[in-house]
C-alpha cells in the first residue's frame, strides 16, 4: 500500500530548488500540506527573493496539492513554524535542508566565512527545530531530518567551516533522537549525494546532472512516515543507493597498572594493538561507551596485568558470530542464466584494452573475421552474477555485512573455447569458509554450462572484512592457491596504457558498481577518484599472456589465477611481467607509474600448441590435488637442470600424498646418477628417504607457511629413511622450483 502523508504538515527549508524542491513536491504528491521555505539567496548567502519559493508552491497547487510559501531566514525559526501553524494549524515534520557555501582553504577562512556557515547550517537547524519541538511533544508525534554531508563525515579540502557545521548537525540529531524518543519524535540524519547548487561547484556538470534529487527524496519520505521507527540513524544516499553508517571501535588496550604512572612509552608499546580493529565493537550509546572506562577502573584496581580490553564482545557478539561454516559449506546458490551475442564478446574485448590499432586484435573485435573468437577471460562474465545477484544473502550460516565484502582472488579454468553467442547457465556452491582472524574468506565454486556441457569453472575468493574470529580453519585444500613468480628477470614484459574511460567501458560488461565511475561514490570508499575493476586488470594480463606465449590462439588458454593486491586508476599504465616455466606462465602486474603490484601470485596455464611435444617427460595427470601443481613444476625444472641437480642432491626422494587420511598420490624424485627424474605412481626401486604428508600440509610447507621441522614434530610430516637428506629439499622445492 502506498505511503500516505494525508493530514500531515511538513516544513522543508531551502525548498526553492534542488533537493528541497524535490522533497516538497514528493510530500505534497502524497497528501501532505507543505510549507515551502526559501530565502531566495544565492549559494553564498547573498540577496533575497520570493520567486523560488513561489514557483514551487505554484507547482504543488497546480497538481491539486496544498502549499504555502515562507521567505524568512532559518535564523528566524519561530517565523517558519508560525507560518505552518497559521496556514494548517500544526507541524508534524521538519526537513532541515537549507544551506550555503563559503568554501576557502583553512588558512584563508575569515571570521565571516566561518560564522555565516555555522549560523545557517547548524544554528538555523537548531532554531527551526526548537520552534517545532514543543508542538511535536504535545501531539506525541514528530519527524525531523538533519542534512549532513560527506564533507562532515570524512573531511574535504576547502570546507573546514562547512564540515564542522555538518558534523555538528549529526551531534544535534543524535541528542534529539535520545530526548524525543518517549514522545514519538524521531530524528535522523542524511548525507546526500545529489546534483544541486551546492554540489555543482565541486562536481563535473555531467555528474551533477546524473545525481538526481529524486534518488534521495524516497529515503527522506520513509524516515518521516509514522510507520518508520528509525531513530538516531545516519545514512549516505545517492544515485539510488542507500547505506547506513555506525561507529566502530577497536578492542583497545589497558596501558597502566595500579599505583604506577601511565607513560607515553606504554602507549607506544601497545599502539598496534590499540589500533587493531579485529573483533571491533560497535557502541551505540554513551552508556555503552562508558562501560569500557568502568571496566578498566575495575581491572586496574584488581591489579590485573596490562592486556586486552576487558570489554571484549562476548562470543555471541563477535564479528564472526554470524558465520557457521558447517551450515554454509556445500550450500548451492540459485542457478543463473546468461544470454549473450557477439556484441558482448566485442564489448568485453574493448573493455580490457583491445584496439583496432593492433591487427592481431581483430579476431576478437570483428565478427566478420575468419577466426572471430571470444577472449578466454570473458569466462568470468557469465558467472559473476554469483557475486552480484544477492544469492549469498540467502545462504544459512553466512550472516555477514555485505558492504564489507571484497573480491580477493579469482581462478578461471576453461574446458573448451568459449562460444561467441548463446545462453550459459551457472551453478554456484559454497566450497569453503575460512577464518583469517581479521576477516573471513568465502570460496565460491561456479560451474558454467552450455546446455549440458561444462564450459568453464570459476573460483571466486571473497574476503569479508571484520568477519573473522569464529574459530574456523585458516586454509583449505579446495582453494586454488596463488604462486609467487620466479626469482629472476622476467622473460617478457608488456606495458599497456589504460584510458581514462577504461572503467566506464568495462562496466558495460555487467559490473555496474558506481565505485568505478562515480567520483562521489569512490570518495565514500576512500578513493580520490573511481578505480578500475580488478577483473579488468585480470583481462589485460590474460590477453598479454595469450599474445606473448600462445599466438592469440584462445584454444591454448587453459586457466588463470590471480590475487587482487591494489587498485588501478583509469589512465594509468599496466606493466605485465611474465616468466615461462614449461606450460605455465607466471604473471605479475604493476602500475608502471608507481611500481605498485596490482595482480600478485598470478599464473596462466596453457595447452601445448598442436603438434608440439611436452618438455616434461612424465606428464602429470589432473587428480584434484594442489600438490599436482608443485610436482609438475619440479618435473619441468628437472628436465631443464637435471644434471646440475644430480650433482647437488644425489638422492632419491619418495613422497606419499594423502587426502582425507587416505593415500591419494605417490611421487618419486630420482636425482642419482642415471636417475629418471620425476615419476608418478609406485616406485620399483628403493628411495633414500620417504615423506608422508597430507596434500594441504604439503602446500603449507612448500609455500613457507609451515616450517618442515614444526610439521615433523607436530606429526603432520612423517619421514622414513635417511632423515638428514631432507635438508637437500631446499634445493628442489625453492631454489629451482621457484615456489
Amino acid at each position: 500500500m502506498p505511503l500516505s502523508f494525508e493530514g500531515r504538515v511538513v516544513l522543508v527549508t531551502g525548498a526553492g530548488g534542488g533537493l528541497g524542491r524535490e522533497y516538497a513536491l514528493a510530500f505534497a504528491e502524497r497528501g501532505a500540506a507543505v510549507v515551502v521555505n526559501d530565502l531566495g539567496a544565492d549559494t553564498k548567502g547573498g540577496g533575497k527573493s520570493s520567486a523560488a519559493a513561489d514557483k514551487v508552491v505554484e507547482e504543488i497547487r497546480a497538481k491539486g496539492g496544498k502549499a504555502v510559501a515562507n521567505y524568512d531566514s532559518v535564523e528566524d525559526g519561530e517565523k517558519l513554524i508560525q507560518t505552518a501553524l497559521d496556514a494548517f494549524g500544526r507541524i508534524d515534520i521538519v526537513v532541515n535542508n537549507a544551506g550555503i557555501l563559503r568554501d576557502r582553504s583553512f588558512a584563508r577562512t575569515s571570521d565571516l566565512d566561518w560564522d555565516l556557515i555555522q549560523r545557517i547550517h547548524l544554528r538555523g537547524s537548531f532554531l527551526v527545530t526548537r520552534a517545532a519541538w514543543n508542538h511535536m511533544k504535545n501531539q506525541k508525534f514528530g519527524r525531523i531530518i538533519m542534512t549532513a554531508s560527506a564533507a562532515g563525515i570524512y573531511g574535504n579540502f576547502g570546507q573546514a567551516n562547512y564540515s564542522a557545521a555538518k558534523l555538528g548537525m549529526l551531534g544535534l540529531s543524535n541528542t534529539l533522537a535520545v530526548e524525543g524518543r518517549k514522545y514519538n519524535i524521531c530524528c535522523n540524519t542524511i548525507a546526500p549525494v545529489a546534483g544541486s547548487r551546492l554540489t555543482e561547484t565541486v562536481m563535473p556538470p555531467d555528474l551533477v546532472a546524473s545525481l538526481k534529487p529524486e534518488y534521495v527524496a524516497p529515503l527522506v519520505l520513509w524516515l518521516c512516515h509514522e510507520q518508520c521507527q528509525e531513530n538516531g540513524g545516519l545514512f549516505e544516499v545517492g544515485a539510488g543507493w542507500i547505506g547506513k553508517l555506525r561507529w566502530e571501535r577497536s578492542q583497545g588496550r589497558i596501558v597502566r597498572q595500579k599505583n604506577k604512572p601511565m607513560t607515553p612509552e606504554a602507549v607506544q608499546a601497545e599502539w598496534d594493538k590499540i589500533c587493531d580493529f579485529t573483533n571491533a565493537t560497535k557502541p551505540a550509546s554513551v552508556q555503552e561507551s562508558l562501560q569500557s572506562v568502568v571496566s578498566v577502573l575495575s581491572e586496574v584496581e584488581s591489579e590485573g596485568e596490562v592486556g586486552a580490553n576487558p570489554t571484549a564482545a562476548p562470543a555471541s557478539m563477535a564479528s564472526g558470530a554470524g558465520i557457521n561454516p558447517s551450515e554454509a559449506v556445500g550450500q548451492k546458490l540459485p542457478s543463473t542464466s546468461f544470454s549473450f551475442t557477439q556484441t558482448q564478446c566485442i564489448l568485453y574485448a574493448l573493455g580490457v584494452g583491445m584496439s583496432t590499432k593492433d591487427p592481431d586484435h581483430l579476431r576478437f573485435l570483428y565478427e566478420g573475421h575468419p577466426d572471430f573468437s571470444c577472449l578466454p577471460t570473458f569466462g568470468v562474465i557469465p558467472s559473476q552474477s554469483s557475486m552480484m545477484g544477492g544469492g549469498l544473502s540467502s545462504v544459512p550460516g553466512l550472516d555477514i555485512d555485505f558492504t564489507q565484502v571484497l573480491h580477493g582472488e579469482q581462478y578461471l579454468e576453461l574446458y573448451k573455447p568459449l562460444p561467441t553467442s548463446g545462453t550459459l547457465t551457472s551453478e554456484t556452491t559454497i566450497a569453503d569458509v575460512l577464518d583469517k582472524g581479521s576477516g573471513a574468506v568465502i570460496l565460491l565454486d561456479v560451474n558454467t554450462y552450455s546446455g549440458g556441457e561444462l564450459v568453464c569453472y570459476n573460483q571466486f575468493s571473497v574476503f569479508v572484512v571484520g568477519a573473522g574470529g569464529f574459530g574456523g580453519k585458516r586454509s583449505s585444500e579446495k582453494a586454488k592457491v596463488p604462486l609467487p613468480p620466479p626469482k629472476r628477470a622476467p622473460d617478457a614484459v608488456v606495458i599497456d596504457s589504460t584510458t581514462r574511460d577504461q572503467a566506464a567501458l568495462y562496466r558495460l560488461s555487467g559490473d555496474w558498481n558506481p565505485l568505478h565511475i562515480d567520483p562521489s561514490f569512490a570518495a565514500l570508499g576512500g578513493f580520490k577518484s573511481p578505480i578500475l575493476h580488478g577483473l579488468c586488470s585480470f583481462g589485460f594480463a590474460g590477453r598479454h599472456v595469450l599474445k606473448q606465449f600462445a599466438d592469440n590462439d584462445p584454444s591454448r588458454f587453459k586457466a588463470i589465477k590471480v590475487r587482487f593486491a591494489k587498485p588501478v586508476i583509469p589512465g594509468q599504465s599496466l606493466q605485465t611481467e611474465m616468466w615461462k616455466e614449461g606450460s605455465r606462465i607466471h604473471v605479475q602486474c604493476k602500475v608502471k607509474e608507481t611500481g605498485a603490484v596490482v595482480l600478485a601470485g598470478a599464473y596462466v596455464d596453457l595447452h601445448e600448441a598442436a603438434g608440439a611435444s611436452s618438455q616434461n617427460p612424465t606428464p602429470v595427470q589432473e587428480g584434484g590435488l594442489q600438490s599436482e601443481l608443485v610436482f609438475a613444476e619440479i618435473g619441468r625444472r628437472i628436465t631443464e637442470l637435471g644434471s646440475e641437480l644430480v650433482k647437488k642432491v644425489n638422492a632419491v626422494f619418495g613422497w606419499e600424498i594423502t587426502k582425507d587420511g587416505k593415500s591419494a598420490a605417490q611421487w618419486t624424485i630420482d636425482l642419482k646418477n642415471g636417475g629418471g627424474g620425476l615419476h608418478k605412481g609406485p616406485y620399483s626401486g628403493k628411495a633414500d628417504v620417504t615423506f608422508t604428508v597430507s596434500d594441504e600440509d604439503f602446500m603449507e610447507v612448500v609455500t613457507g607457511k609451515l616450517m618442515p621441522q614444526k610439521a615433523f614434530f607436530a606429526g603432520k610430516l612423517k619421514v622414513k629413511g635417511n632423515i638428514m637428506l631432507s635438508q637437500k629439499l631446499e634445493v628442489i622445492l625453492k631454489d629451482y622450483a621457484k615456489l
